[in-house]
């Protein structure tokens, strides 16, 4: 595969011939009678191409790599898939797909076919990972090959023919099928918040009070909610299904607004739920009860260090509060359990006292598609659950 290139090919003058001539990627084209339109359209041409292929040229498919291939889509991954600037988890998700297949780097694509594909899959399985991992690979692989087609990197037999082989199947592949989330019992969640800072408690009770995904809880400013009504409605800036252009609303009731208003004293645009509070009010209450008199010992603040490594954070990520519900479980002494157990658990609450189509809208599962009237009944139907649980 050619190298990269950060200049643009020139329009020259082949002075042996009198045609216009320009070198892209080593290869040389000719475009006809130099200075005429025809020849500098044909130029330009070429070098949308040229720019279209990320400054790459056009290269011998046939000769590609299946390295080179990665590398080329991998570069364009971390350009498309991108939130609010930063690369998704997508991104490592490839990167990791992309390792899984190391042994063929050096091969050439054409050669990567359905029994290489497979013999990928069958290692995956001996490997220990589970089934949906496995799927989740062999796509991001499958997808890599269509996209090096588009790009003519990759003959287009070679990806319709890996198109062909189905995915990992339940009980017939012999791939790990780990055990589905289920809810968490409101007892376990009760032992562990009585372990939790208070900030994390109070999001773990807001999360089991609404529903809300555990992104969504991490989220949470006072300008995403809507409190005119008795129930108030969040509407979330960034979710999970963002890039669909789905629009996500939930529902807070009363019982999770008594829980919020101590979290609403600050600038809208501020997270509630912020590390470097929790952390305050942890270093608060040790203060508190200090039982050295404060004439003695260390004054507050000045054990501390000046400059450390890290500091609080002004918002909760998901795995930051993960990890701190699970080291509540296990000061606890009960088996660890994650916040989207939480989810599961009020889906649970809700289709037991409302039915399936009320624990679908709590839940925020809709699809893009749905007519204006039922968009008015889910809010009605919403609003009537979050009034009652709370």
């Amino acid at each position: 595969m050619p190298r990269l290139s950060s200049r643009v090919p020139s329009y020259r003058k082949h002075k042996a011939s009198g045609q216009a001539i320009v070198t892209i990627a080593g290869k040389d084209h000719y475009l006809g009678p130099h200075g005429t339109a025809a020849s500098k359209r044909a130029y330009d041409r070429l070098i949308c191409e040229f720019l279209q292929s990320n400054r790459r040229g056009t290269a011998d498919a046939e000769a590609t790599t299946v390295a080179q291939l990665a590398n080329a889509y991998l570069r364009f991954a971390k350009g498309y898939y991108v939130k609010n600037g930063k690369s998704t988890k997508e991104v490592d998700n490839i990167r990791l797909a992309i390792k899984r297949i190391k042994a063929y780097h050096d091969v050439a694509v054409t050669e990567f076919g359905p029994l290489a594909f497979q013999a990928v899959q069958r290692a995956l399985i001996d490997g220990g990972l589970a089934l949906k991992t496995i799927n989740s690979y062999g796509g991001i692989i499958k997808r890599m090959f269509r996209w090096g087609v588009a790009q003519e990197l990759v003959p287009a037999h070679v990806a319709q023919a890996l198109g062909m082989v189905p995915g990992c199947r339940k009980g017939r592949s012999g791939a790990r099928e780990p055990e589905p989330v289920t809810p968490v019992d409101d007892a376990m969640v009760a032992v562990a918040i009585a372990q939790l800072p208070q900030v994390v408690a109070d999001m773990v009770r807001v999360q089991h009070l609404t529903g809300m995904r555990p992104q969504d809880v991490c989220n949470l400013r006072p300008c995403d909610l809507d409190r005119d009504g008795d129930v108030w409605l969040y509407q979330p800036s960034d979710h999970k299904t963002t890039h669909l252009g789905r629009a996500r609303v939930i529902f807070v009731g009363p019982k999770a607004q008594e829980i919020l208003l101590r979290y609403l004293v600050c600038d809208a645009q501020v997270y509630c739920f912020s590390p470097a509070d929790s952390e305050a009010k942890r270093l608060a209450g040790l203060h508190a009860a200090r039982k050295t008199p404060k004439s003695c010992g260390n004054r507050p603040g000045t054990n501390r260090k000046a400059s450390p490594k890290r500091k609080p954070r002004e918002k909760y990520t998901t795995d930051s509060y993960r990890r701190a519900i699970h080291r509540a479980c296990d000061k606890a002494g009960i088996p660890r359990w994650s916040p989207n157990r939480i989810r599961h658990t009020a889906a649970t609450n809700v289709r037991k006292r409302f039915g399936l189509e009320a624990a679908q809208i709590i839940l925020g599962h809709s699809r893009a598609d749905v007519t204006q009237v039922y968009a008015e009944r889910d809010l009605a139907r919403g609003s009537e659950v979050a009034r009652q649980i709370g």
